[in-house]
Order: structure tokens, then sequence, then C-alpha cells
């Protein structure tokens, strides 16, 4: 049986790693679809850097139903991906790993039309990583801006930190389903900041 010693920094992508875009043709913000579409929030480089620098694994755990909805090409993802890594490198901070859940229960392509255990708030993708990396899921971190992430970490006993504020409507939905985060911070450097504090 595999040992679980491992502490890690859960990370959800889209508006906590990289920033989310405006579609105005659609009126609406949503993840990026193309790598030219993608960038890093200014201070993820900063904060991951820190994490890494801590010692603590960090894993990417993310919902992507893009190519399930036909929004994305599967090239458009993987060029997305390494971008994502090329980008972070230059700041000298890496992800460890990455955890994606590419299905839809509604996707329009049927190969990925699945009401699976890894879409979150499920918590399929944390227990995934925690298996392959010996990951102890009640002493790691899952850090989201949205309550599905809240979810997935509260379920696996993680500590959970929300990217947001106190009077965002998150909260409270949040409140409503019982799923509050540990902490609110308005930046993964924060977020960062206020893990260094629990670990050190």
């Amino acid at each position: 049986m595999k040992v679980l010693d491992v502490r890690a920094v859960l990370l959800d992508r889209d508006g906590v790693i990289n920033e989310l875009v405006y579609f105005p043709e659609a009126g609406i913000i949503d993840t990026p679809l193309t790598p030219r579409q993608f960038r890093l929030t200014p201070d993820a480089g900063e904060a991951i850097k820190l994490l890494n620098s801590l010692g603590l694994k960090v894993v990417v755990v993310s919902n992507q139903p893009g190519i399930a909805k036909g929004k994305m090409t599967k090239s458009n993802f993987q060029k997305i991906r390494v971008k994502m890594k090329q980008e972070l490198k230059k700041a000298g901070a890496h992800i460890d790993a990455e955890y994606y859940c590419l299905h839809h229960p509604s996707a329009t392509r049927k190969e990925y039309r699945n009401n699976c255990d890894c879409r979150k708030p499920k918590p399929g993708l944390l227990l995934r990583a925690a298996n392959d990396l010996g990951i102890n899921l009640r002493e790691s971190f899952m850090v989201g801006d949205s309550v599905v992430d809240i979810e997935a970490g509260r379920a696996v006993g993680s500590t959970t930190l929300l990217i947001g504020s106190l009077k965002c409507d998150i909260c409270r939905l949040m409140e409503e389903k019982g799923a509050r985060s540990d902490l609110v911070l308005p930046n993964l450097r924060e977020v960062a900041k206020a893990i260094e504090e629990r670990v050190r």
C-alpha cells in the first residue's frame, strides 16, 4: 500500500493560474481557447515559485470541457498546457503534475459525454493525484476561484482557499451549500503567503 505523506497545493487553472478571457460575441467570460489567449495572472509565477521553494508539490486539478463542447481543439488544449509550463519556467516556477476532467454531462462530442467522478465538485481528480503522487490530502491545500473547487477540497479534507472577496456572490453560494472555504484571499500571491505561514 502506497504511503500518502506528500503535502501538495492543488490548483484550479482558469482564474487562478491564468486570466479568464472575455468573449464579446457571446457576452461571456470563459477559459482561453487558443495559446494566444492564454496569459498567466500577474502573480502566478511568483506565487508558484514560492510554493515550489516550500517543498510542496504543485498540482493542477481543473475541469476543462472545451473540447467536449466543441469550443476547442485537442491541439490547442495541448499547446496551452505547453505555454503555461513555458511561462512559469521563465518565472523560475514549475508545476509537478496536471489532472484535467475533459468530460461534460451534455457534451456535443459523444465520446466526452459522461457524468464522471472526475468533474469537480466530485473529488476524482484530487484522489487520482493523491494515488499517483502519494499526496496526503488532509495535509494539503485546494485553491480555486469557484464553489466547485471548495466542495472538491472539502470532500477530501484539504484546507481550502478561495481566490475572491468576502463580499463575493460565490461566498453566498458556498454558505448555501455548506462548503465555506477556510480562507478567502484576493490573489494567488496572498494564497502562497498564507500557505507559507502554515507550513514553515
